[in-house]
């Protein structure tokens, strides 16, 4: 009987091998096109991707059917372009929940390591001349080295310290402050602020604002009334007196709307910015990857196309709140933009 009984217990443990799903290769399954659909990346822009993330998403080994950079890159880039559930996302490739969201954080973090790779300030004087003169061919303003603003990235309310989120709409939500160029690339970020926080805070807080207050730079920033007027940051007048304010708030307007139109094509290629369902701390990860991917489309020239797969980006609802009070004019910010508008703006 115990022999028997030793028997029985010897083929329950007997090893039963693991069987994987077979997971496509979508890469050759579709063709450009749809590529640009659903990953907003076509054939050799994925690669490239690929080719620079290897160092960091390659795996030891392929032991237990590890995923491997080219499918942690797809997986990654279908989340950013559509912002739908893990869930959903893994069943394309045959990848359970807990992968896609360990995948997810795993590239936007090692996206997030490039950003002082692909997101750079104008480093010579030959690349701030020719931001310049692009910005003055959009407007006519002059002396301008990119436009500053904030954009709020909607989250789910996190477990930690969740009223410093809420936003003057009353949503939990990431303060991203962004500076871009002409060509509708990212130049300087910082992405870190609960949404409650002011605009003018988080730019007294960043390097770029330490830096420009140290050594005053051969340039402008243009920024709208939600910040100070400096010397190097030019806001519109906040009370029209003559035809030459009026034309020089005309001109920043113009070129000022460059930041939007920035704001909109990001969360336009990624749909996830509408609302991510994540801790904020991973949020900040997933927007900063959302940059680098940007720059890396605008340098590559990605076509931007229409939004075939996933949902549009949320329409701005119009704020029943008064808007927040105007910073006040520094003595030599407003020096220097009154030179400017009786030098360039002035009949």
């Amino acid at each position: 009987m115990t022999a028997i009984v030793h028997r029985h217990r010897q083929q329950r443990r007997r090893y039963r091998p693991r069987h994987y799903a077979e997971r496509p290769n979508l890469l050759e399954h579709y063709s450009n096109e749809e590529l640009y659909a659903r990953y907003r990346f076509g054939r050799d822009d994925i690669t490239y991707i690929c080719n620079i993330l290897h160092p960091h998403l390659e795996r030891a080994t392929l032991r237990s059917h590890a995923l491997t950079v080219e499918e942690q890159v797809l997986i990654a880039l279908r989340f950013y372009a559509c912002g739908s559930f893990f869930e959903v996302i893994g069943d394309g490739l045959a990848v359970t929940k807990s992968a896609v969201g360990h995948v997810v954080h795993s590239v936007s973090s090692a996206l997030t390591n490039l950003l002082g790779q692909f997101v750079k300030w104008p480093e010579n004087e030959d690349d701030m001349a020719r931001t310049k003169r692009k910005f003055f061919s959009l407007g006519g303003m002059p002396n301008t080295i990119g436009v500053i603003d904030c954009t709020h990235v909607h989250i789910q309310a996190p477990h930690a310290r969740e009223w410093e989120y809420v936003n003057r709409k009353g949503r939990h939500s990431i303060n991203v402050q962004l500076v871009g160029n002409a060509d509708l690339i990212v130049t300087n970020c910082v992405v870190r602020w609960p949404g409650s926080v002011h605009d003018a805070r988080i730019l007294r807080s960043s390097h770029l604002f330490q830096r420009f207050q140290q050594a005053a730079p051969d340039c402008i920033l243009l920024g709208d009334s939600g910040y100070p007027l400096l010397p190097w940051l030019m806001t519109p007048f906040a009370t029209v007196t003559n035809d030459s304010q009026q034309r020089y708030n005309s001109v920043h307007a113009t070129t000022r709307g460059t930041i939007e139109r920035l704001n909109g094509v990001i969360k336009r290629r990624f749909a996830c910015l509408n609302y991510l369902r994540v801790e904020p701390q991973k949020a900040c990860h997933v927007i900063c990857a959302c940059i680098v991917l940007h720059n890396i489309a605008q340098t590559r020239r990605v076509p931007l196309g229409a939004p075939i797969d996933g949902p549009p980006p949320c329409a701005e609802v119009p704020d029943p709140l008064p808007p927040p009070p105007l910073q006040p004019d520094g003595p030599a910010g407003r020096a220097v933009r009154n030179a400017m508008v009786n030098l360039y703006f002035s009949t």
